[in-house]
């Protein structure tokens, strides 16, 4: 039976990321616009993992599906750890674009391009007796300037290069990208722990 587990995003390129990786347990995975829900609580953590678990826990409260939350960002050495846990409100309602140049721009002379993009996972399962939390990480740096030419990803990937790839989220395959990167990092971590557990049984909302 397809078992149904909500990602508690609306983000349809995050979804896609979840859905390839899901969907080879029997996972049904479900945006908050697919069950018409939405996020309540605002994210006042000061680390990925404390508003993953904000996330999954106020989705969990609104529905009796298996949950499961990400909160994601790039962590630039050089900037204090900048953008951080603010990697998506970070100049919000702006294009990527527009933010890449200016991460760059702050960049702009720095020596120190050391970065690394972190995704925190948490699951709960639809009795709520179950709340996990997995953590991926991707090191590598800043690159100097934006790249000409097609980008696939989204977000900071084309200014992103992976010393794990050899060069950019941007000019990477989505599997490539899957392999190594932050979230594919914590998802593989998800399928392990799911594959052994019976914890995604479809139920409903509330």
């Amino acid at each position: 039976m397809e078992k149904k587990i909500v990602f508690a995003s609306h983000n349809p390129d995050k979804a896609r990321e979840v859905r390839e990786m899901l969907s080879p347990l029997g996972f049904d995975v479900l945006t908050l616009s697919d069950v018409n829900l939405k996020q309540t609580k605002e994210e006042t953590a000061d680390t990925f993992e404390g508003n993953s678990r904000i996330k999954a826990e106020d989705i969990a409260s609104q529905c009796d599906y298996a949950v499961l939350s990400d909160d994601s960002g790039l962590s630039i050495e050089g900037l204090g750890g900048f953008p951080g846990v603010h990697s998506a409100r970070f100049m919000e309602g702006r294009h990527y674009l527009e933010k890449n140049k200016a991460i760059l721009e702050k960049m702009e002379g720095m020596t120190n391009r050391k970065a690394a993009f972190v995704t925190a996972m948490t699951y709960i399962s639809p009795d709520r007796t179950i709340e996990k939390t997995f953590v991926g990480r991707d090191e590598g740096v800043i690159i100097d300037e934006l790249p000409t030419g097609e980008q696939h990803g989204f977000g900071y990937d084309p200014i992103f290069y992976s010393f794990a790839l050899k060069k950019t989220y941007g000019a990477s395959s989505d599997d490539e990208k899957n392999a190594v990167s932050h979230r594919g990092r914590a998802l593989k971590q998800v399928v392990s722990f799911l594959g052994g557990t019976n914890n995604g049984t479809d139920t409903g909302n509330r």
